[in-house]
């Protein structure tokens, strides 16, 4: 069982992570097509992101995180985001969140570090079902888009 304390404190820490992932999105050389999008509109992602992890996380149907990452592969999609970046920008998502959790400092028990590996095993299984949800709408857009003749 997941610590409701873990899953807390990265909640109450979203704006911190999202800031921080912001940063890091809008200076990566892998994701150059993300520092030409509005600041607003990728921090309001990435902190309702963190923000709702814990209850994500806790939910034993995908439909909302299909809705969620199905709108971010539609919406980088008609925006021209390569879809390369649009995954890596998903794995520093993922990558900022165990590296804040990895230096909170909180795993000193054997039962912490039980919670941080089941942590690691939920996460790892949310972010391959959100790439995967963001890919699949991702191609039906940019299909869409050359269909229409309005590709970039």
């Amino acid at each position: 069982m997941l610590s409701i304390h873990i899953t807390r404190m990265i909640e109450d820490h979203a704006e911190q992570l999202a800031q921080s992932l912001i940063i890091d999105l809008q200076g990566n050389p892998h994701t150059p097509e993300y520092h030409k999008l509005p600041q607003a509109e990728i921090y309001r992602r990435v902190y309702d992101a963190y923000r709702n992890l814990g209850e994500w996380l806790g939910q034993e149907a995908d439909s909302v995180v299909q809705a969620h990452y199905s709108a971010l592969g539609r919406q980088r999609a008609l925006e021209g985001v390569p879809l390369s970046e649009v995954v890596m920008a998903l794995t520093l998502t993922k990558n900022h969140l165990f590296n804040y959790v990895r230096t909170s400092s909180l795993f000193d028990s054997a039962l912490q570090l039980y919670q941080l590996q089941e942590l690691r095993r939920l996460v790892d299984n949310f972010f391959d079902k959100a790439i995967y949800y963001t890919v699949c709408a991702y191609e039906r857009g940019a299909a869409l888009l050359v269909a229409s003749g309005t590709a970039r």
